[in-house]
């Protein structure tokens, strides 16, 4: 273990890579990463490592995940040479109305009109899956961490205490959430030891029925009778009537890597395709990095926007026609490249900037307010198993309920081009989402793999193009500053550590920076895992949340 993890275990802020190891695994917790460490010790592979850590993960980061939400995953089995893409999101089955249970602005999870509406649990089915086909020492085992920190408590670090105090408010709606996070009338302090014996319970009959717990057994009944209480016409069979996919990923090439990510109707893989190769059509590195030059950061900003728009077409393949080939096709881009290049200002706008948006808007700063719940782990085993894999309290259950002890916060997403038609309209469909899973392939064997919580949507691109198109380290690629996608009023936001000339470059564009926190945790941290030459592994998680990377 290195320096600056060793002294400051978990803190946000700056921390080191770990490097020459043979095992290794990255995660935003400690006792995540701990956890994962000693399953691998104990003779698990990567998988066993990645169930055990996400199961003790939705019990220390209720903040960011619970054993209801979304699990996916990238996983390459040494065995076989394969990877393999694992999507086990929560569903609307057909003929299962929507349901929200929690009206809109009882905190930041229903800041949206009519959302977030209940489906049916995908963590579980995920682990289930994920179990049946990779993992290796028995289930109870895997469960054993979960049990202990439970039953034992943890202690509430400084950030899972800001996350949980501006996300309380929708658990505060019902009478189940406010008994879970404000034991006492008040929300766990940063230092106490936060036991909840409610969970342990259920997870300790997790251990002994297996995952079939939470989707045929006691608690899956008892998650039914709730819903069925509240008006929701749930039924038992829902929670198995659509399994979790697997499936090859959406593949692609760049810079003579492979990059596997999220599939149709993901949309991470084919906005990352679009962002990179609009990037490489322009020339991006003859023209500087966009942390210091203007130009760059303009065209950054606005092929993130152009593949957000783009990718809102793209829907469930089974359901619609797959939009993945024309979307991604090289005359496309090219053209959204010749667009953007066309389109930027010959003349300096500096004037107008300062008269339509007023002087004091210049130096105005601001922050991101969206959910940032979600947890990424990278995991490589001393046999060279590969897991990248998200674990996340969204997409799953029953909004603002906790039954057993497991809280709920059920599905932001909506009818619009920017979120899932097929799931609320037709039922049986698979909802889109940004999924941040990525490993990149060098002569068919992973050579990187990364993922983060926060804005994925926007910050996979920018930190592969940081390591594949600039040549940056992965610690320092997850470090360097990030940007949000064009905004319709002209608008960049970007955390504020770009250089000094960046604002006013920007300006004579035509565009007005929205300077972010230097280090803005909506943005993500990145856990990743790399292979040297040598064979070695090395990890590390960024400097924007908590987090601890370690190895053996």
């Amino acid at each position: 273990m290195t320096g600056t993890i060793a002294a400051r275990p978990g803190r946000v802020g700056p921390k080191e890579t770990v490097t020459g190891k043979r095992a290794v695994a990255s995660s935003q917790h400690r006792i995540v990463t701990e956890t994962m460490l000693d399953t691998m010790r104990a003779g698990g592979n990567a998988v066993d490592a990645a169930i055990a850590g996400s199961l003790v993960q939705a019990v220390v980061q209720q903040d960011m995940t619970n054993h209801t939400g979304t699990v996916t995953a990238l996983v390459h089995d040494a065995k076989t040479g394969e990877v393999t893409e694992l999507n086990s999101m929560g569903r609307i089955v057909p003929g299962l109305a929507p349901f929200a249970p929690v009206p809109a602005g009882k905190g930041l999870y229903a800041a949206v009109p009519g959302s977030p509406r209940a489906v049916t649990p995908g963590f579980m089915p995920g682990m289930k899956a994920l179990y049946e086909r990779y993992a290796t020492l028995p289930w109870e085992r895997l469960c054993e961490p979960a049990v202990h920190w439970a039953e034992e408590g943890h202690e509430v670090t400084s950030f899972e205490h800001l996350v949980l105090a501006q996300t309380v408010d929708f658990f505060l709606y019902t009478e189940s959430g406010r008994k879970h996070f404000t034991p006492g009338g008040h929300l766990p302090q940063a230092g106490d030891r936060w036991a909840q014996p409610e969970l342990a319970e259920t997870l300790r009959n997790l251990a002994a029925d297996g995952p079939d717990y939470f989707l045929t057994g006691k608690w899956a009944q008892d998650f039914v009778t709730r819903g069925n209480e509240l008006g929701w016409p749930v039924k038992l069979e829902h929670l198995t009537a659509i399994p979790p996919r697997w499936t090859a990923g959406h593949r692609w090439e760049h810079k003579g890597t492979t990059i596997v990510q999220q599939s149709a109707p993901e949309r991470q893989g084919i906005y990352c395709q679009i962002v990179l190769g609009i990037l490489d059509e322009l020339g991006i590195t003859s023209i500087g990095h966009w942390s210091e030059n203007a130009e760059a950061l303009y065209y950054l900003a606005h092929a993130l926007r152009r593949a957000a728009h783009e990718t809102g077409l793209l829907n469930d393949p089974d359901l619609f026609g797959d939009t993945t080939g024309p979307l991604t096709s090289p005359a496309l881009i090219k053209g959204f490249a010749d667009i953007l290049r066309n389109a930027k200002a010959r003349v300096d706008l500096t004037e107008h900037v300062k008269l339509t948006r007023g002087v004091p808007a210049m130096a105005a700063t601001g922050a991101s307010k969206q959910p940032a719940g979600s947890c990424e782990l990278a995991i490589v085993d001393e046999q060279g198993n590969w897991v990248q894999m998200m674990n996340t309290l969204q997409s799953g259950g029953i909004p603002g309920e906790v039954v057993g002890g497991v809280p709920m916060v059920g599905s932001h997403w909506m009818n619009s081009l920017a979120s899932p038609i097929e799931g609320w309209v037709t039922g049986g469909g698979r909802m889109r989402s940004i999924l941040s899973n990525t490993m990149v392939l060098r002569d068919g064997k992973p050579w990187l793999s990364l993922g983060s919580p926060g804005n994925v949507h926007c910050t996979v691109p920018q930190v592969l193009s940081n390591i594949l198109d600039f040549g940056m380290d992965p610690y320092a690629a997850d470090d360097a500053p990030r940007c949000l996608p064009y905004e319709d009023d002209h608008t960049i936001s970007v955390e504020s550590r770009v250089a000094a000339g960046v604002p006013a470059g920007l300006a004579k564009l035509g565009v007005l920076t929205n300077p972010l926190p230097e280090y803005d945790y909506h943005m993500g941290t990145y856990q990743m895992a790399w292979r040297a030459k040598d064979g070695s592994l090395s990890t590390c998680t960024g400097p924007r949340r908590e987090g601890v990377a370690d190895g053996f």
